[in-house]
Protein backbone atom coordinates (compact mmCIF):
# COMPACT_ATOMS: atom_id res chain seq x y z
CA UNK A 1 0.00 0.00 0.00
CA UNK A 2 1.72 3.16 1.11
CA UNK A 3 5.41 2.93 1.45
CA UNK A 4 5.98 6.01 3.54
CA UNK A 5 2.99 5.53 5.78
CA UNK A 6 3.72 6.27 9.33
CA UNK A 7 1.93 4.51 12.02
CA UNK A 8 -0.09 6.93 14.04
CA UNK A 9 -0.09 6.22 17.69
CA UNK A 10 -2.68 7.78 19.90
CA UNK A 11 -1.29 10.65 21.92
CA UNK A 12 -1.07 9.63 25.50
CA UNK A 13 -1.92 12.49 27.78
CA UNK A 14 0.22 12.18 30.84
CA UNK A 15 -1.79 13.48 33.76
CA UNK A 16 0.10 14.35 36.90
CA UNK A 17 -0.44 11.81 39.61
CA UNK A 18 -1.93 13.46 42.68
CA UNK A 19 -1.86 11.53 45.88
CA UNK A 20 -4.88 11.52 48.17
CA UNK A 21 -2.70 12.59 51.08
CA UNK A 22 -1.66 15.83 49.42
CA UNK A 23 -5.26 16.71 48.51
CA UNK A 24 -6.44 16.03 52.07
CA UNK A 25 -3.54 18.08 53.40
CA UNK A 26 -4.40 21.03 51.19
CA UNK A 27 -8.10 20.92 52.03
CA UNK A 28 -7.47 20.63 55.77
CA UNK A 29 -4.97 23.49 55.74
CA UNK A 30 -7.42 25.75 53.89
CA UNK A 31 -10.16 24.77 56.34
CA UNK A 32 -7.89 25.54 59.29
CA UNK A 33 -7.11 28.97 57.84
CA UNK A 34 -10.83 29.69 57.40
CA UNK A 35 -11.63 28.64 60.98
CA UNK A 36 -8.80 30.80 62.32
CA UNK A 37 -10.06 33.73 60.24
CA UNK A 38 -13.58 33.34 61.68
CA UNK A 39 -12.20 33.18 65.24
CA UNK A 40 -10.03 36.25 64.63
CA UNK A 41 -13.03 38.19 63.28
CA UNK A 42 -15.09 37.23 66.35
CA UNK A 43 -12.32 38.30 68.69
CA UNK A 44 -11.92 41.59 66.83
CA UNK A 45 -15.67 42.27 66.88
CA UNK A 46 -15.76 41.67 70.64
CA UNK A 47 -12.71 43.87 71.20
CA UNK A 48 -14.17 46.75 69.19
CA UNK A 49 -17.56 46.53 70.89
CA UNK A 50 -19.65 45.16 68.01
CA UNK A 51 -20.67 42.04 69.94
CA UNK A 52 -23.54 42.40 72.45
CA UNK A 53 -22.58 42.66 76.07
CA UNK A 54 -23.48 39.72 78.29
CA UNK A 55 -26.16 40.55 80.84
CA UNK A 56 -25.32 39.44 84.35
CA UNK A 57 -27.65 36.86 85.81
CA UNK A 58 -28.59 39.20 88.68
CA UNK A 59 -29.80 42.10 86.53
CA UNK A 60 -32.73 40.28 84.87
CA UNK A 61 -34.25 36.95 85.75
CA UNK A 62 -37.29 35.26 84.20
CA UNK A 63 -39.14 33.83 87.19
CA UNK A 64 -42.25 32.51 85.40
CA UNK A 65 -43.47 32.01 81.87
CA UNK A 66 -46.79 30.80 80.46
CA UNK A 67 -47.59 30.15 76.82
CA UNK A 68 -50.98 31.66 75.89
CA UNK A 69 -50.94 31.05 72.15
CA UNK A 70 -48.95 29.65 69.27
CA UNK A 71 -46.21 32.27 69.65
CA UNK A 72 -47.45 34.38 72.55
CA UNK A 73 -46.25 34.18 76.14
CA UNK A 74 -46.81 36.00 79.41
CA UNK A 75 -43.52 36.34 81.28
CA UNK A 76 -42.67 37.61 84.77
CA UNK A 77 -39.23 39.19 84.84
CA UNK A 78 -37.52 40.06 88.13
CA UNK A 79 -35.34 43.18 88.24
CA UNK A 80 -33.71 44.94 91.18
CA UNK A 81 -36.56 47.42 91.64
CA UNK A 82 -39.67 45.56 90.47
CA UNK A 83 -41.21 42.49 88.90
CA UNK A 84 -42.51 43.09 85.40
CA UNK A 85 -45.35 41.19 83.79
CA UNK A 86 -44.67 41.22 80.05
CA UNK A 87 -46.60 40.00 77.04
CA UNK A 88 -44.17 38.60 74.49
CA UNK A 89 -45.01 37.91 70.85
CA UNK A 90 -42.87 37.30 67.79
CA UNK A 91 -43.01 41.00 66.90
CA UNK A 92 -43.08 42.88 70.20
CA UNK A 93 -42.86 42.91 73.97
CA UNK A 94 -45.67 44.67 75.84
CA UNK A 95 -45.57 45.80 79.47
CA UNK A 96 -48.73 44.48 81.13
CA UNK A 97 -48.22 45.17 84.83
CA UNK A 98 -45.60 46.04 87.48
CA UNK A 99 -45.47 44.04 90.71
CA UNK A 100 -43.52 44.96 93.85
CA UNK A 101 -40.14 43.26 94.18
CA UNK A 102 -39.94 40.03 96.14
CA UNK A 103 -38.51 40.18 99.62
CA UNK A 104 -35.54 37.84 100.10
CA UNK A 105 -37.50 35.60 102.47
CA UNK A 106 -40.41 35.42 99.99
CA UNK A 107 -38.21 34.18 97.20
CA UNK A 108 -38.71 30.48 96.77
CA UNK A 109 -35.59 28.39 96.93
CA UNK A 110 -34.86 26.48 93.75
CA UNK A 111 -36.00 22.88 93.94
CA UNK A 112 -33.35 20.32 94.78
CA UNK A 113 -32.06 18.57 91.67
CA UNK A 114 -33.48 15.11 91.11
CA UNK A 115 -31.18 12.19 91.01
CA UNK A 116 -30.71 10.44 87.69
CA UNK A 117 -33.01 7.55 88.55
CA UNK A 118 -35.97 9.81 89.36
CA UNK A 119 -35.37 11.91 86.28
CA UNK A 120 -35.20 8.85 84.03
CA UNK A 121 -38.40 7.44 85.56
CA UNK A 122 -40.31 10.66 84.89
CA UNK A 123 -39.07 10.76 81.31
CA UNK A 124 -39.88 7.11 80.63
CA UNK A 125 -43.35 7.14 82.19
CA UNK A 126 -46.17 7.47 79.70
CA UNK A 127 -49.69 8.62 80.52
CA UNK A 128 -51.88 5.66 81.43
CA UNK A 129 -48.96 3.29 81.94
CA UNK A 130 -48.45 1.88 85.41
CA UNK A 131 -45.23 0.41 86.69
Amino acid sequence: MLKNAQTVQPASHSQPVVSAGSVIGQVSSVLAVIVLLILACGWLARRLGFAPKAVSGQALKVSASVQVGQRERVVIVDTQDARLVLGVTAQQVTHLHTLPPLAPEDAAAPPAPQDFRQLLNTLVKRPGKTQ
